[in-house]
């Protein structure tokens, strides 16, 4: 008599027998998943053996597992990872939450978080705040609720009481290109003070005086920080050196263009000459708008911008940028929060900071 094995029952169901094995299924339908106890007969093994394939696979011979595994094939079995991670109180998946997913950047950092998070048989879950605080506190929320392992997060604002709270149920939590002094998280960011400084240098030792700022929200660390730094090498410059705010509600291309609007209804005797960008989206919208008033770049009106996106050397105009090291940012950060997870309570918070670099391009330099 053959052996049986019978599935969950259902209204619909279809039975199946393999003659070499003499085994016979009855199935739901035709897309019924195997279970755990069907891969362990077919396989003559416990499904202790097969969890141990499932889970630590050099804890079991290779002969036997590789009789699970090709058990696993024919059967067409799918790995309930949602039974895994109520056992055990998490999934195998980390969060990340970026400010703004249509900005090329954050793409680079997403893919260096991703490369360190599959080395470690993590997937990742990507969230798109667009720079909106409660819609971050959503993902937030949701994540938590999900039990990923950590959060890898560029925040809305630096001052956030909900991340506190998120890590204080414990889970850990890494500020991605946000600097911190905080001791209870980790941190990778980039000197953004600094890159402020080499963008407004850069413009000082052209010959301009004039100078704007166009970035916005102020609420966003790297904003007032990118800021700050140029005020600070402005100031340096003495008497005759100015910077103007041209606050932006976000840091998007159309922003860019609303800026150079901005800039065009000053008087000319008065407009600045030059202007740094929070970010390249920023200057890639405010040089199209100059070009569309029939402005040049860099002989009316210099620009800056900042990231390095692969779109600013692409430009009409090549784009002058401050670099930052995108796809390093997120790999690093990935594999603090890895180690967190890995190592819980012996685990030494760090803050990373990287060197920003200014590329110089013709949107900047005049001939």
């Amino acid at each position: 008599m053959p052996r049986c094995s019978t599935l969950r029952s259902d209204r619909l169901r279809r039975r199946l027998f393999d003659p070499e094995t003499r085994i016979c299924f009855t199935l739901r339908g035709a897309m019924a998943i195997a279970s755990i106890k069907e891969v362990a007969q077919l396989a003559s093994v416990s499904v202790g053996t097969v969890s141990n394939v499932l889970n630590r696979p050099e804890a079991v011979s290779p002969a036997t597992r590789e009789r699970v595994l090709s058990a696993m094939s024919e059967l067409g079995f799918v790995r309930n990872e949602s039974a895994r991670a109520l056992r055990s109180g998490r999934t195998r998946t980390m969060g990340l939450v970026v400010l703004d997913v249509t900005n090329p950047f954050f793409t680079d950092v997403a893919k260096g978080v991703e490369g360190a998070a599959d080395a470690s048989g993590m997937i990742v879950t990507l969230c798109n705040s667009d720079q909106d605080g409660p819609r971050e506190r959503r993902y937030l929320d949701h994540l938590e609720e999900q039990r990923v392992q950590g959060i890898l997060i560029t925040p809305v604002e630096a001052r956030n009481p909900h991340l506190e709270q998120i890590i204080d149920r414990g889970t850990p939590v890494v500020l991605l290109d946000c600097r911190t002094t905080k001791r209870n998280r980790c941190s990778v960011a980039v000197d953004d003070v600094l890159g402020g400084r080499l963008a407004a240098e850069h413009l000082l030792e052209q010959g301009h005086r004039r100078i704007a700022f166009a970035g916005g929200p102020m609420t966003i660390s790297q904003v007032t920080d990118r800021r700050r730094g140029a005020a600070a090498a402005v100031t340096e410059a003495g008497v005759g050196a100015s910077l103007t705010l041209i606050e932006t509600p976000s840091l998007s291309f159309a922003s860019g263009r609303h800026a150079g609007e901005q800039l065009l209804e000053t008087d000319p005797s008065r407009r600045p000459t030059a202007v740094f960008c929070a970010n390249d989206l920023l200057a890639l919208g405010l040089l199209q708008e100059l070009s569309a008033r029939g402005l040049r770049v860099p002989d009316d009106i210099a620009l800056v911008g900042y990231d390095d996106i692969d779109y600013a050397a692409a430009a009409a105009v090549p784009l002058s940028s401050v670099r930052q090291p995108r796809e390093e940012l997120g790999k690093v950060a990935a594999q603090l929060l890895l180690e967190e997870i890995d190592e819980r309570d012996s685990h030494r918070h760090r803050h990373v900071v990287f060197e920003p670099e200014f590329v110089v391009r013709e949107s900047s330099v005049r001939a």
